[in-house]
Formats: C-alpha cells, sequence, structure tokens
C-alpha cells in the first residue's frame, strides 16, 4: 500500500480571520510571491472581489466595508504587501486604530441576588425615613415583596417569614426589622392584591355610574319639556 502524504489542518498555519477561510489567507501568501508589480496589483484586487462575494450581502451596502476588507488583505499578508489601495481607502494597523472607552456599568447587587437591585434601593430609602407607623408599613411591604422575589426564584424550596426577616436584617445591616405583632408576608401580599383590584373596580364603577346617571337626567329632560308643551296645547 502506498503511504499518502495527508497535511492536517492542525499542521497548518492558523486562521487569522476565520470568516474568509484558509484559502484567501493561502491566496494572499501567494500574492505577496509575485514579482510584477501589475500582475500582483490585479491579483490583489481580484481577492478583494472574491471576499466581497462571500461575505453577507447586506455588508456591501456599507461605507467603510471595502475599507475594511483592504485592512483585512494587509493583516493577513502581516504588511509585506507591495500593493495600492483604491484611492479614499486608509491602511491602518490594528495597533494604531482609535479604540472606544469601555461602557462603565452601573454596580449591581453583590449580596443576595435573587432579591435584585430594587430591594436594595426600597431598603436603602426606608432606611433614612423616620420612625413610625409609616416607616413600619413600609418595611412591610419591602418584607412581602422580598417573599415574593425569594418564591418566584426558588420555586422547589420552602420560604418561611423567619428567612425573609433574617435577610432583610442583612441586607439593612441590622437597622430595619419587622414590628412585633405584623401579620403574615403572604397574607400581606394578598391584601395588597386585592386592595388594587377593588380599587380598579371602583374607580370603573363610579365612571359607569356617572355616564349612566348623565343618560337618565337628559332623558328626564325631554320628557319634562314633552309634557310642558301637551300643556300648552290644551290652554
Amino acid at each position: 500500500m502506498n503511504n499518502l502524504d495527508i497535511e492536517y489542518n492542525t499542521e497548518r498555519p492558523g486562521i487569522r480571520f476565520p470568516e474568509y477561510g484558509r484559502s484567501i489567507q493561502e491566496m494572499i501568501q501567494h500574492a505577496i510571491t509575485l514579482e510584477s508589480p501589475q500582475k500582483r496589483q490585479k491579483t490583489v484586487e481580484s481577492i478583494v472581489g472574491l471576499m466581497i462575494q462571500l461575505g453577507p450581502q447586506g455588508n456591501r451596502n456599507m461605507d467603510d466595508y471595502r475599507e475594511k476588507l483592504w485592512n483585512h488583505v494587509f493583516a493577513l499578508a502581516n504588511y509585506e504587501l507591495d500593493v495600492t489601495p483604491p484611492p479614499g481607502i486608509v491602511i491602518r494597523r490594528e495597533e494604531d486604530r482609535p479604540k472606544p472607552e469601555p461602557l462603565g456599568y452601573l454596580n449591581s447587587a453583590t449580596r443576595m441576588r435573587h432579591y435584585g437591585n430594587s430591594v436594595h434601593a426600597l431598603i436603602q430609602k426606608a432606611i433614612e425615613m423616620p420612625d413610625g407607623p409609616k416607616k413600619e408599613g413600609f418595611v412591610e411591604v419591602i418584607a412581602s415583596y422580598m417573599k415574593l422575589a425569594y418564591k418566584t426564584w426558588n420555586k422547589e424550596h420552602y420560604v418561611s417569614d423567619d428567612i425573609v426577616k433574617e435577610d432583610l436584617e442583612i441586607l439593612s445591616d441590622g437597622q430595619l426589622s419587622l414590628h412585633e405583632g405584623h401579620d403574615s408576608l403572604d397574607k400581606l401580599a394578598a391584601g395588597a392584591g386585592k386592595l388594587d383590584n377593588r380599587n380598579r373596580t371602583n374607580n370603573g364603577g363610579n365612571g359607569g355610574g356617572g355616564r349612566r346617571r348623565g343618560g337618565r337626567n337628559r332623558g328626564g329632560g325631554q320628557r319634562n319639556s314633552g309634557g310642558n308643551n301637551s300643556r300648552r296645547r290644551k290652554r
């Protein structure tokens, strides 16, 4: 059996831009070895045209797409390619290109992330409130919301009020705690939902009643005017 000389990709040089494939990279390496400047120029221009055809069709309408391809060609040739790019195209090395400043992101909650940043903001607001019934009620609302959030993200585990109380004290650094004799957190959350639905029902009922009363008044006014006309005819 004849031994075949097989060249594996693992033995070949790495591909710098995988989106163009190994063939484009080998074509550019071959263009470097061409001695004729005219032939080298035509060859590179043909390679760029092939890269345009292989690329996504939507990119062809981009203003800087051709400049991007030419820069990639020079990068694939390790900037050893002696050709002239089209007018208006500037070849820049990667280290010379301006880089945007990194975007700054808001600091997210680092402790007990399952409660979310909103709970941390509410806890900080409650800490700044003066002591009194209003603050106690606000702390109850925060605790009930904490239990709701905990149950949402931990459906497989039972969540007790004691766990939420302990977490509330930890997140507030011991500055907040539920007052003695408070209702169950589940009951508080359910009560808040019922109150919200009741308010919506009352607002809708008042609007409808006002329209019905207005309709009766208009109807009554027409009947009274009709009665006055009949009396005038009798006279």
